[in-house]
């Protein structure tokens, strides 16, 4: 979304929000995984959301939320969903939608049935529901709860010409990377600070008998968030503020040197769960539990992806702070990236219903609920980190929110849909083909400023 991309850069120093981030990570995340007393034994966590905001009855009333989650993530979800039948009498229907998501609500507006409300998980794609003349305005009691809730980073991401349409309900952490604790203790595996260092645990691993990394490659967004958080680190905010905002070329020397680092782990078919071909044929959700299934003998040891990853590990049988431990992403350059996400949920149908559902989920209230349920953040600064089932999750969460405006949001989630969030076009594609001969870097670099240039305009 480029009318955004401005506010969500530093008011400070990005650097400032790095070493906070990076550093309550590296506390939490390698001294946690005793503490059990906030989940229950479906792991669940026993927080329960009090009631700070006010609303309507309204009984006999239905919606549709639309939304591309699935198994847990959605689950989780209808939880807080039941909990808005709960206290209004109304009746919510999940509708599972299908990426890329613009192109499904076009689909149900053109046969006469969008949903009141759709979770769209691209900024570019908020501008678009709003250029199309599909999205509404948030109402006055929405807007209350977004401007007491959250930061103006978060704020103006779902904004479209100074008006409030997103509310973001969702954060993600896009700077991890989740490791077999056994497999690191029996390779004599230590959590690596640096590229060089993360290489070296990858020789290390390898070394021992298991394959180092396992990637999702057959969704392509994985490949975009591996390259986003090497080209934050190894050439800075600012020009990555550029290139998100095609001010820059994708010929441009720096994205050369962030290809040439990838391919110094996706060149090497060995380092890679499956060598390219497997890798590509693997979804995201088995690309993280085919990490912490099989003994001590996994497909692999390590995979990149953000907080969420936690509810996948929560279908394997290791236990998120023991057998399944997280480091930052390492820094490339002169500083660890510190990447986010996030999913937005945006009023297609406007309605005193759809109205009060938007104004839920900008609420604590809302947040609090699928806080307890594991594998979710919020940008929410009032949801009690308490909330979150683990030490893990809680030092992630007072992280995000201390950050404050200081962080960068996906790079390909504030692009043209066409070009950053498409299956089988565009950016994701041209990576996808990338991991499969990643020694093509002056190609891949003009096939992603042809399509760059087309989806842009410029």
């Amino acid at each position: 979304m480029r009318s955004t991309s401005n506010t969500i850069r530093t008011r400070r120093t990005a650097r400032a929000a790095t070493a906070l981030l990076a550093g309550a990570l590296a506390f939490s995340l390698t001294s946690c995984g005793d503490d059990d007393s906030d989940v229950n034994e479906e792991g669940v966590g026993q927080t329960e959301s009090a009631s700070t905001v006010t609303l309507p009855k309204l009984n006999g009333e239905s919606l549709e939320v639309a939304a591309v989650w699935t198994g847990p993530e959605q689950a989780n979800f209808k939880k807080v969903l039941a909990e808005f039948e709960k206290r209004t009498g109304a009746k919510v229907t999940f509708v599972p939608a299908q990426d890329p998501i613009i192109n499904f609500l076009g689909s149900k507006i053109a046969g006469g049935a969008p949903p009141d409300i759709a979770i769209l998980p691209q900024v570019g794609a908020i501008k678009q529901a709003v250029d199309k003349g599909w999205a509404k305005p948030v109402g006055s009691e929405a807007q209350e709860q977004v401007e007491k809730n959250y930061s103006q980073g978060w704020q103006d991401l779902g904004k479209v010409n100074g008006k409030q349409y997103g509310v973001y309900y969702k954060a993600a952490n896009k700077s991890l990377i989740w490791y077999n604790a056994p497999v690191f203790e029996n390779a004599g595996a230590e959590e690596p600070k640096t590229w060089d260092e993360l290489l070296t645990t990858a020789q290390t691993v390898y070394d021992s008998g298991v394959t180092p990394f396992s990637i999702g490659g057959a969704d392509g967004w994985t490949l975009t968030d591996w390259f986003e958080n090497v080209y934050l680190s190894q050439a800075g905010p600012e020009k990555y503020d550029q290139l998100a905002k095609h001010e820059i070329k994708w010929t441009d020397p720096s994205v050369k040197d962030a290809l040439s680092k990838l391919a110094e782990i996706w060149g090497k078919k060995d380092y890679v769960a499956g060598g390219a071909a497997g890798a590509l044929q693997t979804e995201f959700p088995a690309s993280v539990t085919q990490v912490f299934t099989g003994g001590d003998q996994p497909k692999a040891a390590m995979v990149y992806e953000g907080d969420f990853v936690q509810v996948n590990i929560a279908e394997t049988d290791a236990k998120v702070g023991e057998q399944a431990k997280v480091f930052p992403f390492p820094s490339v350059g002169d500083t660890a990236p510190v990447v986010s996400g996030g999913d937005a949920a945006v009023i297609l149908e406007d309605s005193k219903a759809a109205q009060a559902l938007a104004t839920f989920l900008a609420s604590p209230d809302a947040a609090t609920i699928q806080a307890g349920l594991g594998g979710y953040l919020s940008p929410n600064k009032n949801v009690d980190p308490s909330a979150y089932p683990n030490a893990v999750q809680q030092e992630m969460a007072k992280a995000l929110v201390a950050a404050g405006d200081d962080f960068r949001f996906d790079m390909s989630d504030q692009a043209p849909q066409a070009f950053g969030g498409t299956p089988g076009k565009g950016e994701w594609k041209i990576l996808q083909d990338f991991l499969k001969n990643p020694k093509d870097i002056a190609g891949t670099q003009a096939k992603l400023e042809a399509e760059a240039a087309k989806a842009y305009g410029n």
